[in-house]
């Protein structure tokens, strides 16, 4: 459990906690199937260590993003029945976050109840960029509580009401898994062991840009696949047919490689590539074909790394005391396209040392190829504030609450 001391005693107290509970849906209202339940597991913990401690726990979270109005495509409804049969225990849900529904259900919350409260971004002043109309909602938040429990690390790198604001207007504290997560980041940052491998994945070059700048300094080896390679084969002057590229990012990416070669950081990028020349078109099936990734064919899309890389990279996390793993290596929710993803997941699986799967996208492949959660070190619950947090910046989410 965190550490709660400086709220006191919580028994009678109403604790507003805000969770992560923003997980993937399926389906059309109001049959909508939550496809991944992980964040909702990871904040069990913290909510039923209050329960038992006699607290009055009101959950608040956001799913997805409405446009500051109920949408009932993003509606927490079916989290709330999820987090009851986790918890084994009823948990009573309000229509709305501040309302008179949001008001009626906290006042009928007995000793150790749970509340979840409806999605926090049908709010506008939860995401206002304007510091009084956030204020007046944290405001109201803040009315249903007694304290504050920070416990949703995917969103402490935003300054929004029920993360930054409402923090400023209750006794708080730390979550559990806030405080697990900022631990492994300080692992990841402050004299890591070594060799420090890092693999990054996923789209795009841009997202990742400030973490790439930082991690050059620091990390021994830099594994890079996904999308965001046919940016680097690019910028060696390789033809990467229509793979995905940003034009706009080449320069950026040559002076990272020069970078890396005058201050002996190995960058791996992958020797071969699997493509296909019509995916992704409607239901048509995959064709895969794997080619050297200095020859992608004009009329060719790159899908995944090929075998060849997936060894060397694997080779490449065999002896790493850490490592830290953000992005997949291809369209892994595609069998055809899923080995490069498989193959790394497998190799953090076998890390002696700290291995770190860096939320979003590589969270979700783990446990979509289905392997054991607790063969990874850690399995960060925030992809973008995992990224924030590596790139030297100051998430105000965590700032707000040591202030």
């Amino acid at each position: 459990m965190g550490d709660y001391s400086s709220l006191g005693d919580v028994a009678g107290k109403r604790v507003l906690v805000r969770s992560d509970l923003n997980v993937p849906l399926d389906g059309t209202p109001p049959a909508m199937r939550i496809t991944d339940d992980g964040r909702i597991r990871a904040s069990v913990p913290t909510i039923r260590a209050l329960a038992e401690a006699g607290a009055r726990v009101v959950v608040v979270a956001h799913l997805g993003r409405p446009k500051g109005a109920p949408d009932e495509r993003y509606s927490l409804r079916p989290v709330a029945a999820r987090l009851g049969e986790l918890l084994g225990q009823d948990v009573a849900f309000a229509s709305d976050t501040v309302g008179e529904s949001a008001q009626s259900v906290v006042a009928g919350l007995a000793d150790g109840q749970v509340a979840v409260l409806e999605n926090v971004r049908f709010n506008p002043g939860e995401t206002s960029k304007d510091d009084r109309e956030r204020a007046a909602f944290a405001d109201q938040l803040a009315s249903l509580a007694d304290a504050f429990v920070s416990d949703g690390f995917g969103v402490v790198h935003r300054k929004q009401a029920s993360v930054y604001d409402v923090a400023q207007r209750l006794p708080h504290a730390m979550g559990a898994l806030v405080a697990t997560e900022v631990d492994v980041l300080r692992r990841l940052t402050e004299d890591p062991a070594r060799p420090y491998v890092v693999v990054l994945g996923g789209s795009k070059v841009s997202d990742k840009l400030g973490v790439i700048d930082n991690l050059l300094g620091k990390a021994d080896r830099l594994l890079i696949g996904g999308g965001m390679v046919f940016t680097f084969l690019a910028a060696q002057g390789h033809e990467v047919g229509k793979s995905l590229l940003e034009q706009d990012q080449l320069d950026i990416c040559r002076s990272y490689l020069a970078r890396a070669a005058s201050t002996g950081v190995e960058i791996l990028l992958p020797t071969d590539i699997v493509v296909d020349t019509t995916f992704p078109s409607g239901e048509a099936t995959p064709h895969p074909r794997v080619v050297p990734a200095t020859q992608i064919p004009a009329d060719s899309l790159g899908l995944d790394i090929g075998p060849e890389s997936a060894a060397a990279f694997a080779a490449a996390l065999a002896d790493a005391r850490t490592v830290f793993w953000n992005g997949p290596m291809g369209v892994f929710e595609v069998d055809a396209f899923a080995d490069g993803t498989r193959a790394v997941a497998e190799a953090l699986t076998k890390v002696d040392g700290l291995s770190v799967v860096g939320g979003g996208d590589s969270a979700a492949a783990v446990r979509t190829l289905g392997f054991d959660e607790a063969a990874f070190g850690h399995i960060s619950t925030g992809g973008g504030a995992s990224l924030e947090y590596l790139e030297g910046k100051q998430l105000p989410g965590i700032q707000v609450l040591e202030d």
